[in-house]
């Protein structure tokens, strides 16, 4: 079959039923993605928490932490290698096969974590085991995502796309409500000398379950028939397939675009998830309770918004929502602290609500966005490639700059942070105003293909 190229769809992906069921398909990518961001996010949670005492001993409470984001950070530097390799194999061989390597290898990551010995046992090595697991981690999540989000975008028709798609997306808030309830539990029914002593490795062992589960639904899926095709035709060609080198040769553009729409969208979300903890934590020297909470009523609402919000960008296009996030997330940010600063049940929640709303405004779109502006035979790699890059630069690096510009917690300095997330949004609008509205297009288009 020839591939035909953009524009609307004029043969129909039925939504189907049995091994490839498009309900099938969305629980599967929606359940292995919210065990991956569980672990990856216990990790940010804990980093806030207790690592920078238990790893790095000898620093100052705000330097240890700084040190426990910096193994937090590498976890993102990582990402962009499992993107590339997981990308590649996954172009070539399948989506299904390296969604099911990704997820053992985070499970297998996390668990070690939560059997690692502290540095008062061990020394130095302690903390240089953290950072090797943080690394796996890193490196299974950043192949995670694009092939969970392929899954579900490469099955069903192209007018349904935005929603299905972001299924994938709420499993990240499923995640870190699954995280931040196990973490307030914890904080709950244990003294905090209790949980820094062991408490802390408990959710870091309950890992094993959820992948347990999240493998059992992935083994039984199958690729899309739109991948069965691209992968028949490039075998056609009889020239190698570098899925790496075709994606900079032939969307040079598409890659820079996803990177700058990836950076209000991933810095607001540390900033509101996890840079809060610690400011709540060492600037403003209160107790986490307050915060926790309103985190896992943010992660409830998130993880109920985003499908709805990818259905409404199916109605009025993917450009719209994405836009209004963006600039609600740079406005937002200049409130955000005072809401926090009051350590009022109902203001915190407001603060950390609103916020998510925005950036769920940016991320219920995304994995269709995305996955719109590739080709199939390098959609797994350009997806990942553009996703993952960014977050070395928004997500990896937002903690550690955020507590920077706060300086110290004598005399914190919350406007530079604002000035910070209203910096990037600028960037990720003018990313949005370069991209083409994609809503409803084929995603039977490569370029790759179409020059061979």
């Amino acid at each position: 079959m020839s591939v035909t190229t953009t524009g609307s769809s004029t043969e129909k992906i039925p939504e189907g039923s049995g091994t490839n069921s498009i309900v099938k398909i969305v629980f599967a990518s929606l359940i292995g993605t919210a065990v991956e961001w569980y672990d990856f996010f216990l990790y940010g949670s804990a980093a806030a928490l207790v690592f920078g005492t238990l790893f790095f001993p000898s620093s100052d409470p705000i330097t240890g932490t700084l040190l426990a984001f910096g193994t937090y950070a590498l976890g993102f530097v990582a990402r962009p290698l499992g993107g590339v390799i997981f990308g590649h194999y996954g172009d070539k061989v399948g989506r299904k096969k390296m969604l099911v390597v990704a997820l053992f290898l985070m499970g297998a990551a996390t668990v070690a974590i939560g059997l690692l010995p502290t540095y008062a046992t061990i020394g130095v090595a302690a903390p240089i085991l953290l950072l090797v697991c943080r690394l796996v981690q890193g490196f299974a999540v950043g192949g995670e995502w694009g092939g969970a989000v392929l899954m579900a975008a490469e099955h069903g028709k192209d007018e349904h796309r935005g929603f299905w798609s972001s299924f994938p997306q709420a499993g990240v808030p499923l995640g870190n409500l699954l995280a931040t309830g196990v973490l307030w539990a914890l904080a709950f029914f244990q003294s905090d000398s209790t949980f820094e002593a062991w408490g802390w490795r408990i959710p870091f062992l309950l890992s094993a379950v959820l992948v347990f589960i999240g493998l059992w639904v992935r083994l039984s899926l199958e690729d899309s028939q739109v991948f069965k095709e691209a992968k028949a035709e490039i075998t056609q060609t009889a020239r190698p397939h570098l899925p790496i080198i075709e994606v900079l040769r032939s969307y040079p553009r598409e890659v820079t675009i996803a990177m700058g729409m990836r950076l209000a969208e991933n810095i607001s979300y540390y900033l509101f998830t996890i840079v809060v903890i610690t400011y709540v934590k060492e600037y403003l020297d209160a107790s986490t309770d307050v915060v926790l909470t309103a985190l896992l009523i943010g992660a409830a609402f998130q993880f109920f918004l985003i499908p709805a919000l990818g259905a409404l960008s199916d109605k009025v296009g993917r450009r719209p929502l994405y836009l209004t996030g963006a600039a609600g997330v740079g406005v937002w940010g200049f409130v955000f602290f005072g809401l926090i600063d009051s350590l009022d049940q109902g203001q915190v929640l407001l603060a950390v609500v609103v916020g998510l709303f925005f950036h769920s405004l940016m991320y219920a779109p995304q994995a269709a966005f995305f996955s719109e502006l590739f080709g199939t035979s390098v959609r797994y790699t350009g997806a990942s490639v553009g996703y993952q890059l960014a977050s070395i630069f928004a997500g990896a690096l937002a903690p550690i700059i955020a507590l920077k510009l706060l300086g110290d917690a004598s005399d914190k300095n919350t406007l530079a942070v604002s000035i910070y997330l209203a910096s990037a949004s600028v960037l990720t609008i003018v990313a949005v105003l370069c991209a083409k509205e994609t809503s409803g297009s084929s995603l039977r288009h490569d370029r790759v293909l179409e020059d061979a």
